[in-house]
């Protein structure tokens, strides 16, 4: 008999009498741990597999002692100007010794589940009506007639309002005092 369980963020494949390194949990040496986070269940052919976890199993196990991982060295280098830096880190992992499995569990085997699923009546699946596809957000429509007088009242706002004045159209609109005696002298010979 054999399971995956979860601890740590990582999947670990457990036998009874096996030993493991996860990472470093909160117990002693000597002291009993459970995993309840059992992920998978195989015996032989039979295999149960947990959505995502098996309900009901656990996996016991006694912790022997703690330990360090290997050294991972962390190297910094960056090229042509002479910068370099060395560290290290050990991480700190729990050994453990696996004794007992236990499925006290009332799920199937996937391929069980699958097969009991599927209907054996063909006519309850042509009686199910076809799914109708999901509206992501409401709609709402405004009578036609606001939407019309909300128009004609922008157009009477953008009517009053008075023209924005660039140096172009303040070029065009006023004289420039250059200009003003060439006028004057052309009225004058009118």
């Amino acid at each position: 008999m054999y399971a995956v369980v979860s601890s740590g963020g990582k999947q670990y494949r457990v036998e009874p009498g096996s030993t493991v390194l996860v990472e470093r949990l909160p117990s002693e040496a000597g002291a009993s741990i459970l995993f309840d986070r059992v992920l998978l269940i195989g015996e032989g052919d039979d295999v149960m597999v947990g959505t995502p976890v098996v309900s009901g199993a656990t996996v016991s196990g006694t912790v022997l002692g703690e330990e360090l991982g290997p050294k991972l060295v962390i190297f910094k280098f960056k090229q042509k100007v002479k910068y370099r830096r060395r560290t290290g880190h050990r991480q700190h992992l729990l050994r453990i010794r696996i004794d007992e499995i236990n499925a006290k569990s009332g799920s199937k085997s996937r391929a069980k589940a699958t097969a009991e699923a599927e209907p054996a009546d063909d006519t309850a699946t042509e009686k199910a009506e076809p799914a109708k596809p999901r509206t992501t957000r409401a709609r709402t429509t405004k009578p036609k007639a606001a939407t019309a007088a909300a128009a004609e009242a922008d157009a009477s706002v953008q009517a009053e309002a008075p023209k924005k004045r660039t140096r172009r159209t303040a070029a065009k609109t006023e004289e420039s005092p250059a200009d003003a005696p060439d006028k004057a002298a052309d009225e004058a010979k009118e």
